[in-house]
């Protein structure tokens, strides 16, 4: 009798870039934990009649990943005491000899699909960045700049600016994360510690509103001076300009027709 196909006609057994092998490709989901801050409908979360994609019907639910305990593995996804847990040790015995409290400055710690984030105190931030430069066990050396994020449903801490921090001495990278409140917007600057970041603070700056105190230069590079609002945040109305194209008149996007 000869050996059955499976259904792809590779003459592979299932479970061998077969039905299963497909399965195992696709990224795992994040589970149903953490902080809720909200829920999104439609693709872009639009509620003023501009989502013209076409899902105005969906709705997900807004979920930051919440703070993970020990032991925290490692990149590969490793359980166990790993490369993440060494890191937290030492920063945190780092910050024990400069007399800061772990806990005062670290106000959580994250482990999300195999990336570590530290949420950071903002006035702590310097110091914090300094160790992680300096410390011989750490030597993260090169920060690759700082995005903003706006999440208008996080009470209190809508604003966050996010580091990436990589350590070419010991090939690890992690995340900084600080969050602010969108009534007090100020983020202690980094440049003295990662000068590579001034001209990312200033984008930053320019796209969401953060105020990084400190920066030798804090100015607008994208927009023009006198432009009000921060284009990025999720509450930035649409707004737009008609655009002719080869003598047809397309609305600004939030006067298109919505599909929702």
């Amino acid at each position: 009798m000869s050996e059955q196909k499976n259904p792809g006609g590779s003459g592979a057994p299932d479970g061998e870039n077969g039905r299963d092998g497909q399965e195992e490709a696709v990224p795992a989901q994040r589970e149903d934990t953490g902080e809720v801050i909200g829920t999104r409908r439609g693709m872009f979360g639009a509620d003023n009649g501009g989502d013209t994609s076409g899902y105005g019907g969906l709705v997900r639910t807004v979920r930051l990943p919440g703070e993970s305990s020990r032991p925290y593995g490692g990149p590969a996804g490793t359980e166990g005491f790993g490369e993440f847990d060494e890191i937290a040790d030492e920063l945190e015995g780092a910050l024990d000899e400069q007399g800061l409290v772990p806990g005062n400055v670290i106000e959580k710690t994250v482990v999300d699909r195999a990336e570590l984030t530290f949420h950071i105190e903002r006035g702590a931030l310097p110091a914090v960045a300094r160790i992680l430069r300096d410390d011989p066990a750490l030597r993260f050396e090169l920060c690759t700049g700082v995005s903003g994020v706006h999440f208008p449903g996080d009470k209190g801490r809508e604003l966050h600016a996010v580091y990436h921090l990589r350590s070419i001495t010991h090939n690890r990278l992690i995340r900084l994360e600080v969050g602010v409140p969108d009534a007090d917007p100020h983020v202690p600057s980094l440049v003295d510690v990662y000068p590579t970041n001034d001209w990312h603070e200033r984008e930053t700056y320019d796209f969401f509103g953060i105020v990084f105190d400190g920066h030798p230069a804090l100015t607008r590079i994208m927009m023009p001076d006198d432009w009000q609002g921060f284009p990025q945040r999720k509450d930035y109305p649409l707004g737009g300009i008609p655009v002719e194209y080869k003598g047809a008149q397309i609305p600004a996007p939030d006067q298109r027709r919505s599909y929702s």
